[in-house]
């Protein structure tokens, strides 16, 4: 980029119809944005909570892919289809993969710090080793990447 020349931008949302035509009344140049919140509870069964009910039996990690599946054909009249079943069992999968993923995090996060610990209380490798469950080099290769991170 130049930097001895000047410059404006004008950076806006543009409509355009993709199915249906609607004409919008807001202001087109402000971005509009809808917050739903979304808890583990499903919203009671009542017509102003349908797309909250929806949106939350969903995205609930409380309810299981086959609940769910039920939940959409009965209340709400949808056909389950073989790609729909497959893409909640996709979602509800993958939600248990990051809490699997953030549970092992936070385990090695604490076995690091204990390690550490450990190490500076002068324990062996091979001490630290039996306590944390894990090789001795494991254990020293931990303490050489903790120190190098001081």
């Amino acid at each position: 980029m130049n930097m001895d020349m000047n410059s404006m931008s004008y950076i806006h949302l543009m409509k355009e119809d993709i199915v249906n035509e609607y004409d919008w009344e807001g202001n087109i140049d402000l971005l509009n944005i809808v917050l739903l919140g979304v808890t583990n509870e499903v919203p009671k069964r009542e017509e102003r909570y349908e797309l909250h009910r929806l949106i939350s039996t969903l995205l609930s990690n409380e309810i299981e892919a086959e609940e769910k599946l039920n939940m959409i054909e009965l209340e709400y009249q949808i056909p389950v289809s073989e790609e729909l079943r497959e893409e909640v069992n996709l979602m509800c999968n993958l939600s248990e993969g990051i809490e699997e993923r953030a549970a092992e995090k936070t385990l090695r996060e604490t076995n690091k710090k204990v390690i550490t610990n450990m190490h500076r209380k002068g324990y062996t490798l091979e001490q630290i080793a039996e306590i944390v469950e894990i090789k001795p080099e494991e254990v020293g290769k931990i303490i050489e990447e903790e120190s190098m991170s001081v």
